[in-house]
């Protein structure tokens, strides 16, 4: 299994993450991840990321921004 992460602005576009990602063998890598990167990818203009596994939606949009805006 591959989980995977899309990058979108505030209105759903898919942008080219700050920080590339790798392809992830657990959700758990994949979250942590995000939760390492988060400001760095929100700096770079990522607002929002959706988790897939193996191309199906998990979750998301997921936001970025500490007060969930």
């Amino acid at each position: 299994m591959a989980w995977t992460w899309r990058f979108e602005t505030a209105d759903g576009t898919e942008v080219a993450p700050a920080v590339e990602p790798e392809e992830f063998t657990t959700q758990g890598d994949a979250e942590s991840w995000v939760g390492e990167v988060w400001k760095d990818l929100l700096k770079g203009g990522a607002e929002q990321v959706t988790l897939f596994e193996d191309g199906s939606e998990i979750y998301g949009p997921m936001s970025l921004r500490a007060d969930g805006s």
